[in-house]
């Protein structure tokens, strides 16, 4: 009688490994509830072939970031910080400033906040691409098309 050892690390097969590209719009979108969305199909909690410890998420491009919502008092009293690594060199912006300066960088840090914090973190948030408008120059990926079923703006 042989005995199998239940122990054994689950590997997806290579062939089901392919990322796949997908186009989330965040026009009027609340800003938690898309970048946890993005943070699953970007870590692959979306597939049957989930692995915690490898790269098995897809690609994401997220246009309109422009006109992500918020609700409540977070458009003034939402602090962004910076520092710059010398005495002195913390900067503050709300998210109203930040908007308006550079309206990817408030979803890319929502988004980087539910990645792991180690290696494979930040080569899942390479596959993240986020833009101001509606254009986005990865046409020829033919990025499908998701919807977020969630409560919709404010």
């Amino acid at each position: 009688m042989t005995t199998t050892n239940l122990n054994k690390t689950y590997l997806p097969p290579v062939a089901e490994l392919e990322p796949q590209w997908y186009v989330i719009d965040a026009a009027d979108q609340r800003l938690g509830r898309l970048a946890t969305e993005a943070a699953r199909v970007l870590r692959g909690k979306n597939k049957p072939t989930y692995t915690p410890h490898m790269d098995t998420g897809d690609f994401l491009v997220i246009i309109n970031a422009e006109k992500v919502a918020v609700t409540g008092k977070k458009r003034s009293q939402k602090v962004y910080r910076r520092h710059s690594g010398r005495p002195g060199g913390m900067k503050t912006e709300t998210f109203t400033q930040l908007q308006a300066r550079i309206p990817e960088r408030i979803i890319e840090q929502a988004i980087k906040g539910m990645l792991p914090k180690n290696s494979l973190g930040r080569k899942l948030f390479t596959k993240l691409k986020v833009y101001a408008g509606p254009n986005h120059p990865h046409t020829a990926q033919k990025p499908e098309t998701l919807t977020i079923s969630t409560i919709p703006g404010v």
